[in-house]
């Protein structure tokens, strides 16, 4: 799939200029990750009404749905889109610095740690995990999402998403009150489990 013309201006360039020396734990990536979503939901929400035209159907929570499950698969390191040579090399950079920030946190969590993490074991559960770390950066979106929701929908003030998504019971869920967000701080979209592939086509739909 093609990527759409929102994922090839993404703002995560403080990712990629991250120094992996000092980024050497979760809560130093978390900050890192947070301010590349604040910034793409202010990119996103400056130009929606000029991009939205007379398609009404179009909504910011939405499209700042869809910027974040990018930012989750660039985090889990599955994002598909390769774009020109020059932006191949970068994609790449930024996946090794992830690689190489995740093994610091790796390191960390199954050093003598008797603890449990997302109810799993850390020495058992992410032994092999490395070179990628792919189990580890599955937990650590997981556990730290509802923060980068948090980030990019930071100025979408009046708006709600599409569809009533808030609660944990279907039969009484309702849409956001506002800000793309509910009262407890719920995620109420899902779109960063759905295959990437599947996200770009139907946005271009």
């Amino acid at each position: 799939a093609c990527a759409p013309y929102r994922r090839l201006h993404l703002c995560h360039h403080n990712l990629e200029k991250m120094g992996t020396e000092k980024i050497d734990n979760t809560h130093k990536l978390l900050a890192e990750v947070c301010y590349a979503a604040k910034e793409e939901g202010e990119s996103l929400r400056s130009q929606h009404g000029q991009h939205k035209g007379t398609n009404n159907e179009s909504q910011l929570c939405t499209v700042l749905a869809r910027s974040f499950a990018d930012i989750g698969d660039i985090v889990r390191g599955r994002d598909l889109f390769l774009g020109n040579t020059y932006e191949s090399a970068r994609r790449k950079q930024l996946d090794d610095k992830l690689k190489e920030i995740f093994k610091k946190i790796h390191d960390d969590v199954t050093r003598g740690n008797k603890g449990k993490t997302n109810g799993k074991v850390p020495e058992n559960y992410y032994r092999e995990d490395g070179p990628n770390y792919y189990k580890l950066r599955e937990d650590w979106w997981e556990a730290n999402r509802k923060d980068v929701w948090k980030a990019i929908t930071c100025d979408a003030w009046g708006n709600t998403y599409f569809r009533a998504t808030c609660g944990d019971n279907e039969n009484t869920t309702i849409r956001t009150p506002s800000r793309c967000r509910c009262n407890d701080n719920q995620v109420p979209t899902y779109f960063d489990y759905v295959p990437q592939y599947l996200r770009w086509f139907e946005e271009w739909a």
